[in-house]
């Protein structure tokens, strides 16, 4: 994910130098990262839905029981296994729809985005360079 929003800053850095004079604020080098994210992130929804309904289908069937064992191997105990249970048939729930798997999924994906976002926003604001 990370390589992936590395373009991110690519995007940003590429806009400010070479379609904005070498200069750009906060506000439209984040404006300019938030939609290459929401381009990214929504690809990678398309892809996952296309890959879970097509391909994986007991997807959630499989990681639950993953996750459940993972808590046993990191010896969780009984409350703990509970919640750990629970919060696995909450998440399961909502792959019960199409809806519910596109929200999981941008939940999954968008916080790194925005993350890289405003970091990359910080790292290239830069005020109008004076020409000599």
């Amino acid at each position: 994910m990370l390589l992936a929003f590395s373009l991110v800053f690519v995007g940003i850095k590429t806009y400010r130098d070479k379609y904005n004079n070498g200069s750009i604020t906060f506000g439209k080098a984040f404006k300019v990262g938030l939609f290459i994210t929401l381009i990214a992130s929504t690809m990678y929804v398309v892809i996952w839905m296309i890959d879970y309904y097509v391909f994986v289908p007991d997807f959630m069937e499989k990681y639950t029981t993953h996750m459940v064992e993972e808590a046993k191997k990191g010896g969780a105990d009984a409350k703990e296994m509970q919640e750990q249970i629970k919060m696995m048939e909450d998440s399961a729930k909502l792959y019960e729809t199409p809806i519910g798997v596109m929200l999981l999924t941008y939940m999954e994906i968008l916080p790194v985005g925005l993350i890289v976002t405003l970091i990359s926003a910080l790292i290239l604001k830069r005020k109008n360079v004076a020409l000599a």
